[in-house]
């Protein structure tokens, strides 16, 4: 009987290839397989939530382990480096904070008498930061490395049994002393903003917000800029946080959207022949009700024509448009280590079609950081690339070896090489012919770019703007520069990109 029956399950298992043939079964095997079956049939039903349960322990073990991956790869510095994180002050009982130096070994940063000390003052305020209160800066960006200490092993031991701290890690920045102080004194007493970055690294060279503080007086500052009713913003970083309408600058921005809804932009013509025109029911006039006749595409951007491109706007899908700037991070976080504001572009698809002529040059509510703009127009100068701008160059121990190189890094490329030569071909005429041509006629390198004026406080005031970069065919240094009432302390962010292109090449620094 035993035989029979092992010799049915063996027959029964291979039903799929061949069916039993029922009717040659006595009773008593027929219902030994229906028995095998009803029995299977409750495994096959208790096994499938085991199952299910395998296979999703199994997908969350994958995700946990791409996750901690892309957090390795992508946010591991922006954590460590967070001055919430509560692991770095353990670190402040046996570590003495580390200096914090220029590339060209000026030390900006470092402890005197049991206190955080700055030697320059207000020159690197901004950049540099502080770090007592919170921390801002390369302060907060290098906390991690400064609270770190790669002292030799018989040294970190000494120390300890002494009871002694250590000497913390030297960070290295990206920062040139000559060009700070250049950007510093020529924005002089006026507010704004300059940002001198290499396009093809996104090392950022210089960086200088006005108004300023004394980071040695950090205990005043930090009282009057908190206290009730106070209205001061000094320890804004307008280079990273201030929002700026972009004024004619952005009319770069709506060239390529128009290059790209519009095959033939090249054959693109406006007569700007009257004083004022009006667009989506809205009035534009250009620049002190200039008038500049006929114009080209490249003409109007040349001399920065308001009506032009109002015009331009009214033939605009939105809503590719909107795609167009969200891809170059419109809405978006940039990608920069340290705080940052985010640029805003609000027009859609269902906006009031009023807005679209003031938006197109600049004005509406669109808003940009000068670090946004200085990212746009090296994107133009690096063929399309975008890099991602960074201020920390390297960590070194204290005794000067080097203990982490940090390399340029891309964030994607968002031009094609036809419209990074029209481009840039566009924005050489303003330098040549355009609107600052009086700025660089006589510059020994060639250089392109866009300048800017934006109303605010209902047409009272201006700010100007520059973006531009050198040397065209092989682009070394780009620049944004914003000043704020440009019209009251007569200082022009042209003139001040010239003093910077000026300092760079004066100072052989092509190779810093």
């Amino acid at each position: 009987m035993k035989k029979k029956e092992e010799t049915l399950k063996k027959q029964r298992r291979g039903r799929k290839k061949k069916e039993l043939d029922t009717r040659l079964l006595t009773p008593e095997q027929q219902a030994f397989i229906e028995k095998e079956e009803k029995i299977d049939k409750i495994n096959e039903k208790m096994n499938r939530p085991i199952i299910g349960m395998t296979y999703l322990c199994g997908f969350l073990v994958i995700g946990l382990i791409a996750y901690i991956l892309h957090f390795m790869i992508t946010q591991k510095d922006e954590v460590i480096a967070n001055a919430a994180n509560t692991r770095l002050d353990s670190y402040a009982a046996d570590v003495d904070r580390g200096d914090i130096v220029t590339k060209d070994g000026k030390t900006v940063a470092t402890n005197k008498n049991g206190k955080r000390y700055y030697p320059y003052d207000d020159l690197f305020a901004h950049a540099v930061g502080y770090s007592e209160y919170t921390k801002a800066g390369v302060e907060l960006v290098g906390n991690y490395y400064l609270m770190k200490s790669h002292a030799n092993i018989l040294e970190r031991a000494v120390h300890t049994l002494r009871e002694e701290q250590n000497e913390g890690d030297t960070v290295v920045t990206t920062l040139n002393y000559e060009l700070q102080k250049t950007a510093y004194d020529a924005l002089g007493e006026a507010d704004g903003a300059v940002v001198l970055l290499e396009p093809d690294t996104g090392r950022i060279l210089a960086m200088v917000s006005k108004p300023d503080f004394d980071p040695n007086d950090i205990d005043t500052v930090w009282e009057e800029a908190n206290s009730e009713g106070s209205t001061s913003s000094v320890l804004l970083n307008r280079a990273t946080q201030g929002l700026y309408p972009p004024g004619s600058t952005f009319k770069v921005l709506t060239t390529l959207s128009f290059m790209r809804q519009n095959r033939k932009y090249s054959k693109y013509t406006y007569d700007c022949s009257q004083s004022q025109a009006v667009f989506n029911g809205v009035t534009v006039h250009c620049y002190d009700n200039k008038t500049h006749g006929e114009q080209d595409l490249s003409e109007a951007l040349a001399n920065s024509c308001n009506q032009a491109f109002a015009d331009i706007g009214t033939q605009l899908n939105v809503n590719k448009w909107r795609d167009t700037l969200e891809s170059f991070l419109f809405n978006q976080s940039l990608p920069y280590t340290d705080a940052s504001a985010n640029s805003r572009f609000v027009l859609d698809g269902k906006s009031d079609k009023g807005y679209i002529p003031q938006t197109a040059f600049g004005q509406g509510d669109t808003l940009i950081t000068p670090l946004h703009n200085a990212m746009i127009v090296s994107t133009i100068a690096n063929g399309g690339l975008m890099m991602k701008p960074y201020m920390i160059d390297s960590v070194e121990n204290y005794k000067g070896k080097r203990i982490r190189k940090f390399s340029p890094a891309s964030y994607d490329t968002l031009m094609t090489s036809d419209e990074v030569d029209t481009l840039t071909g566009y924005m050489r005429k303003v330098v040549t012919e355009g609107t600052a041509a009086p700025y660089f006629s006589d510059a020994s390198y060639e250089a392109a770019g866009k300048t800017g004026t934006a109303e605010y406080a209902n047409g009272e005031h201006d700010f100007s703007w520059f973006i531009g970069f050198t040397s065209v065919d092989h682009p070394e240094v780009a620049i944004s520069v914003v000043v704020e009432e440009s019209d009251v302390n007569g200082v022009k962010a042209s003139a001040i990109a010239r003093k910077m292109f000026d300092a760079y090449y004066n100072l052989s620094l092509i190779h810093i």
